[in-house]
């Protein structure tokens, strides 16, 4: 499933592939079999579908501000692998993380803002010299180390080699993804 989303990205950054968007609601009008679920950040910049070439029903997409998890996103997660089958995940960074540079800012206006700048704090931590883009890269891996961590199913799958979970950097001037 990774050459997939690898081989979309190349066809997003020369020639996209023309989308039968009336075909692929009726091909999937009978269920969803998404193969990949991507958790990445709410950014309007950083749209799953486009950036991975993919048509409706391959991209099981989660977004939240700075690509953090909590329950209902972990609930989500597991329910895209159970469920549908799907057999990896990827969690997607990008340059220029609009979250990250305020959690590194540490304001907030609002204690729901601050929730999600909590979740980015120990990917801060975790960089000696706070240079925001190894934040992003940081929290990329904090946030798959948290999946593995407050989730059995995807502890279980990744054990049994049902679920395979990556983290990727979307670069918003070049459009690439690196993996």
């Amino acid at each position: 499933m990774l050459k997939k989303l690898i081989d979309g990205n190349k066809r997003y950054l020369e020639k996209p592939k023309q989308k039968d968007f009336k075909k692929s609601r009726q091909k999937t009008q009978g269920g969803q079999k998404p193969h990949s679920i991507i958790l990445t950040c709410s950014d309007s910049r950083v749209p799953p579908e486009y950036i991975f070439d993919a048509d409706i029903g391959e991209l099981f997409v989660i977004r939240t501000a700075g690509n953090v998890i909590d329950k209902v996103v972990l609930g989500s997660i597991e329910y895209a692998a159970k469920h549908l089958n799907a057999s990896l995940l990827v969690v997607l960074g990008h340059s220029g993380c609009g979250a990250v540079s305020a959690a590194l800012s540490g304001e907030s206006d609002s204690k729901n803002i601050s929730a999600v700048l909590e979740k980015i704090k120990p990917a801060i931590e975790a960089v000696p010299n706070k240079n925001s883009e190894e934040v992003v890269n940081a929290n990329i891996k904090l946030q798959i180390k948290n999946i593995l961590r407050q989730s059995q199913i995807c502890e279980k799958f990744v054990k049994e080699g049902k679920l395979k979970i990556i983290g990727a950097k979307y670069n918003l001037l070049s459009g690439k993804v690196d993996v």
